[in-house]
């Protein structure tokens, strides 16, 4: 979760269907306990089934997963922020949009194998819960920009000490 789940205004009873619908990764944010791991989850199993149905060439899957990373980072900021709006809550937890792209972010170069793709997810998970400077700083932006960016960055850090790891193991 980026920013507290704090009410900053009462719920709106209208809801943009699209926002709902991408920001909560396709109800994967409604999933109780622990909307972040499944929102995470979801990503990484779409990457890896991806990964085995398509059969991409490694700088395939390492490009469509950095276009995917940056397409649902765009897309994140508005629909985070209309529906963070919508639920009167500054970082609704059921909003796990910024957990796709940080974890598709972590999976960047990463070997399509159970292995490698579990400690991208479990360094990811850390590091957004953790969150050690500067990421903490970064979920303080505005509504959906300080939703998604937290996760970002906790992505990039996850892919550094994957990358790392990756080349050890």
């Amino acid at each position: 979760m980026a920013n507290s789940s704090r009410q900053i205004h009462p719920p709106i009873e209208k809801k943009t269907l699209w926002a709902w619908t991408l920001g909560t990764f396709f109800g994967a944010g409604l999933l109780k306990p622990g909307p972040g791991t499944y929102g995470s989850i979801a990503a990484l199993l779409l990457w890896y089934g991806a990964a085995h149905a398509l059969h991409p060439s490694f700088a395939a899957l390492t490009t469509g997963t950095v276009l995917a990373a940056i397409l649902v980072t765009l897309i994140g900021i508005p629909a985070a922020t209309i529906v963070a709006r919508e639920s009167g809550r500054e970082d609704p937890g059921h909003v796990v949009i910024d957990e796709v792209a940080g974890q598709l972010i972590a999976l960047i170069a990463i070997t399509p194998g159970w292995r490698h793709a579990a400690i991208s997810l479990i360094l990811f998970r850390l590091f957004d819960i953790l969150k050690p400077p500067p990421i903490r700083q970064l979920e303080r932006l505005p509504e959906g920009t300080g939703i998604m960016m937290d996760d970002v960055a906790a992505g990039v850090l996850a892919l550094v000490c994957a990358q790392i790891f990756q080349t050890f193991v």
